[in-house]
């Protein structure tokens, strides 16, 4: 079961009073249930991450080395740019990482339809291993020019 679950934080009290009643209005309080459900896995999410990172790091390594991978960003690796600046603000390189396949838009649904343990869709809530490919999913309608100024790859 997927929980959405967002915050309002504020600089004053002001702002707040303001926006309170909105917030009540539209129903973003929580059943005594989801509570419990938010609560548990809050309990757990360090550990979570903490795998999730480390399994990350994995894949981004293997991905680097790999022949038919023209790219990987993934601030995990030392080749990735902004590597050392990543170390000094956060705690983990995350488990987000962009890659290219070599041979194009061809080439890279040929891979994706070929997976068997990655899920095909655009989302970050849910637990699942998600891949996607910009050029045919979410900038399908864009030409490859305008992709490509996006810098959304072909691969």
């Amino acid at each position: 079961r997927l929980m959405v679950r967002q915050v309002i934080v504020t600089k004053t009290k002001d702002i707040d009073k303001k926006l309170r009643p909105m917030m009540i209005s539209m129903g973003p309080c929580m059943d005594p249930n989801q509570a419990f459900l938010v609560r548990r896995g809050l309990k757990t999410l360090p550990l979570r991450i903490e795998k999730a990172q480390a399994t990350a790091i994995k894949v981004a390594n293997f991905l680097e080395s790999h022949s038919k991978v023209s790219w990987v960003a993934f601030p995990g690796l030392k080749s990735h740019p902004q590597h050392e600046l990543s170390k000094t603000i956060m705690k983990g390189p995350g488990c987000m990482m962009s890659f290219g396949i070599k041979g194009g838009i061809d080439e890279g649904r040929r891979f994706l339809n070929s997976l068997k343990l990655c899920v095909l869709a655009v989302s970050l809530g849910g637990v699942e291993t998600l891949i996607q490919h910009p050029a045919s999913m979410t900038h399908a309608k864009l030409s490859p020019e305008a992709r490509s100024a996006l810098t959304t790859l072909e691969n």
